[in-house]
């Protein structure tokens, strides 16, 4: 059975269950789902409702069509194929009085540098800028550097005495990674934000020669939830404490699922399953609630620079192009942060194969294109004569990881 990390509904909770559940109802594909459930006053009779997949909520999207109360309706995408890109809806501010409720990574006196790509719709460059006004600092709107920009711009940090730095852990890695080969010193940096991918443990032993002050904070999330959790420098990186406002359900298989209890959340979130599984823990941090340590992710998709990426199709999509017979991803770890190859086994004729594949990739509208039209040496194509499999059982796996 399902357990879930809350103490129970409250009556403005179950209001919010309610709507959920009436807004889902309305959806014709998905009607018959929430047509038996009434009334959802317990964590018991939540159990009963239905687990929401990704696709599950498209589709309820596209029928809803949700907008703000006020302002702007913002609309971001949260990855997908090269065909097209799952979406999720915010109202300007993007819910992020909650997390600086709850989280204090930032203040008044910090000078902030935001690292996150801020094109094609990608939401965390957005996000994290609606924090930086509750913290009413001092910030810079970097995005996305190349490598040749790096030491000009580490040395800029420098003598600005920028004392905060945020981006995904791919980014992160290379920035700090590149200042200690160059002998770049961040003496007044204190924290460093994340979100977008798992903590990249090289952090841990570049940035104490870099930035011997700083500090790492983390944000959880997705484009559809939005931030679910937060932690600090005295809290495990795989481990979170959930906002009063997002209620974590742990079930089969450590699967996690959220349900948005904040009734301005403008996505029908209601136990909604992102593929992430994780267990129930106490946190080192030493604060007495419930915290949820994330495992990582269990539904065929992965995070490649900070892109949420559905393998298999991916996978299907190259394989549909002329003169490809079948395609496999390779992903390797090297010092200048992860590599996907695509191995390509040819139907017919192999001349200028790899190419027409590399510019489908690199100039696709939605997928993974802007990751690599930024970093180019992050994408190889290879034409092969045979995919990487198991010898014993025969079995071709999408994709190979190796370090």
């Amino acid at each position: 059975m399902p357990e879930f990390v809350s103490d129970g509904l409250t009556g403005a909770h179950q209001d919010r269950i309610a709507d959920l559940v009436a807004q889902l109802r309305s959806v014709e594909p998905l009607a018959s789902r929430y047509r038996g459930v009434s009334s959802v006053a317990t964590l018991e009779q939540l159990e009963s409702v239905p687990v929401m997949l990704k696709e599950d909520l498209q589709v309820a999207l596209r029928q809803l069509q949700p907008r703000a109360a006020s302002g702007a309706t913002w609309v971001f995408q949260s990855g997908g194929s090269t065909g097209s890109p799952q979406v999720g809806y915010a109202p300007t501010g993007l819910y992020m009085h909650d997390v600086y409720a709850q989280w204090k990574a930032l203040g008044p006196d910090d000078v902030f540098v935001n690292g996150w790509s801020a094109g094609k719709m990608w939401g965390a460059h957005f996000l994290v800028n609606s924090y930086v006004d509750h913290a009413g600092c001092v910030a810079m709107n970097l995005g996305a550097m190349t490598k040749d920009e790096y030491t000009p711009w580490l040395e800029f940090f420098a003598q600005r005495k920028v004392t905060s730095f945020g981006g995904t852990p791919s980014v992160l890695r290379l920035v700090f990674g590149h200042a200690r080969e160059a002998g770049i010193k961040l003496p007044d940096l204190k924290s460093v934000l994340w979100l977008g991918e798992g903590w990249d443990k090289q952090l841990d032993e570049d940035l104490p020669v870099v930035a011997p002050n700083a500090r790492r904070w983390g944000m959880f999330g997705s484009t559809e939830t939005w931030v679910i959790g937060t932690n600090t420098p005295e809290c495990a990186a795989d481990t979170w404490h959930p906002l009063p406002t997002q209620l974590v359900g742990i079930g089969e298989d450590d699967l996690l699922d959220f349900t948005c209890l904040n009734p301005e959340v403008l996505n029908p979130v209601l136990r909604y399953r992102t593929g992430d599984a994780g267990r129930i823990v106490t946190c080192s941090c030493g604060d007495p609630r419930a915290a949820v340590q994330v495992l990582g992710r269990r539904d065929g998709l992965i995070k490649f620079r900070g892109h949420l990426l559905n393998v298999a199709d991916f996978v299907g999509d190259l394989g549909a192009l002329p003169g490809v017979a079948r395609a496999q991803l390779m992903v390797t770890e090297t010092d200048n942060g992860p590599v996907l190859e695509v191995l390509v086994l040819p139907a017919a004729e192999t001349a200028g194969l790899a190419d027409r594949v590399r510019e489908h990739v690199v100039g696709s509208a939605f997928g993974p294109s802007i990751v690599f039209q930024r970093n180019p040496h992050a994408l190889e194509v290879a034409v092969v004569d045979k995919l990487i499999g198991n010898d014993r059982t025969g079995k071709i796996s999408d994709l190979v990881v190796r370090a």
